[in-house]
């Protein structure tokens, strides 16, 4: 198994207006994105990989800044999303602070930063961006999409908005909708943030400052519901962080403002690097954003209705749900409802759930179990499907659309050389990047 090596993120311009679920229209828009592998011929053998709250388009290789992809334990030459075989897309959502046109960037009509003016986004909207980018990039059906946590919402929106343009769907660690207790983490850590004197009403980038106490008790709180109390003794249990003298037992210092105990220390470098690369205004849109998905809720909150109405079991979709056993922030529980919503429509769907002792952020990192179950069903989806499905003609530049970048680590065109049972319930360590280098992906 290799690397997909150095890669250069593209970003891809759309002129025209996009419509947002809560009736605003985000102006002409940026979008970046990494892509991975190439293109077939037939164009039938992309993956998009959706990704989670506080990562981005960087999923695999190695970045111009020498970051590691996110996700590059999971995708590359002969990893389990192979991208000798497929061509992977990741894309950094709107609102996002990455790249993609976001708070910081600026409103067309004020001619200043948008801060938090920018419209409130949801996944439903992420998912139609993501929509575009495949058009212009000549893609008409997905061989798979696929994502963690909230990237797993994403997925599941494909299949529920778009099912005619993929074919199987992955949705790892993920929820149909946030519980009351998960609404309530977020609430916390936005309130964090807003109420840092240096938030300035999300406008602070005209005073150059950076809310950083805000983020950083937000991103202290967020990770720890990201890894199982398990995890948390293991590392570091009651262990006091100064050692003692003469290489004793450590001391009490009877502090309670300086760090004592191993996991405190943790915690603030933890929130001392998030705040340093990741948006305040960005924070609070994505836990929003988690906040409001629902896809039962306009059918009588029933999920299974909501399948349904997307035909997707006519279309033929294939799902995979994978959940881990020690995941308290998206409990298998969760996962069960999506398994149940989609047995109810007969919607072929392999569920695992995995017993793996490091929490949420299991899904990003190296279980040999879990890597398999990928590998596997990624070996049964046909890069090239029987019969081909058609694509768009690949797209001219006539509609005022520009990409910019070099293509990566492979481009989008041009040939390349080249699972768990499918059943209807059948339930069965690297790193945790997120976007920024941070430990703990989360949500």
């Amino acid at each position: 198994m290799g690397s997909v090596g150095s890669v250069t993120p593209q970003t891809m311009r759309f002129d025209a207006p996009l419509p947002l679920q809560s009736g605003a229209v985000l102006p002409a828009c940026e979008l970046a994105f990494e892509t991975y592998g190439t293109l077939n011929a037939e164009r039938s053998n992309a993956v998009l990989v959706c990704h989670a709250l506080n990562a981005s388009h960087h999923v695999a290789g190695i970045a111009p800044d020498g970051s590691i992809g996110w996700w590059d334990n999971l995708v590359g030459p002969g990893k389990p999303l192979d991208t000798d075989r497929f061509f992977v897309i990741g894309v950094n959502n709107p609102g996002s602070c990455f790249g993609s046109t976001g708070p910081m960037h600026t409103n067309p009509a004020t001619g200043r930063p948008w801060g938090s003016d920018f419209p409130v986004v949801t996944v439903e909207d992420w998912v139609d961006a993501q929509a575009r980018l495949l058009d212009r990039l000549g893609i008409g059906q997905l061989a798979a999409v696929i994502g963690g946590s909230l990237g797993g919402m994403q997925a599941l929106a494909w299949a529920l908005r778009h099912p005619e343009r993929v074919r199987h769907v992955g949705a790892i660690a993920t929820a149909p909708s946030l519980s009351a207790q998960n609404i309530a983490f977020n609430e916390v850590a936005r309130r964090a943030i807003v109420t840092d004197p240096d938030f300035h009403d999300g406008h602070f980038y005209e005073h150059g400052v950076v809310p950083g106490r805000g983020l950083r008790v937000a991103r202290m709180l967020g990770h720890i519901t990201y890894l199982s109390d398990d995890s948390m003794e293991a590392r570091f249990g009651r262990r006091l962080q100064r050692p003692g003298g003469d290489g004793g037992e450590a001391a009490l210092a009877y502090t309670t403002r300086d760090i004592e105990f191993a996991v405190e220390s943790y915690l603030r470098h933890q929130g001392d690097k998030f705040s340093g690369y990741f948006d305040a205004n960005t924070y609070l849109l994505i836990t929003r954003a988690l906040d409001y998905f629902d896809p039962a809720r306009a059918h009588g909150g029933s999920l299974a209705r909501a399948f349904a109405a997307a035909r997707c079991a006519a279309l033929g979709l294939r799902f995979l749900v994978v959940s881990f056993t020690t995941d308290w922030r998206f409990a298998p529980a969760r996962s069960r409802e999506i398994v149940k919503a989609l047995v109810d429509n007969d919607i072929a769907v392999s569920y695992a759930e995995i017993d793996a002792p490091h929490g949420h952020d299991a899904f990003l990192l190296d279980d040999a179990r879990y890597h398999a179950l990928v590998r596997a069903w990624f070996e049964r989806i046909d890069a090239v499907p029987q019969p081909p499905s058609p694509g768009p003609t690949p797209p001219s530049r006539d509609d005022g659309s520009t990409a910019s970048g070099d293509g990566g680590a492979g481009g989008a065109s041009g040939p390349r050389k080249g699972g768990p049972q499918d059943t209807q319930d059948d339930g069965g360590s690297g790193g945790s990047d997120g976007g920024g280098g941070d430990g703990g992906g989360g949500e």
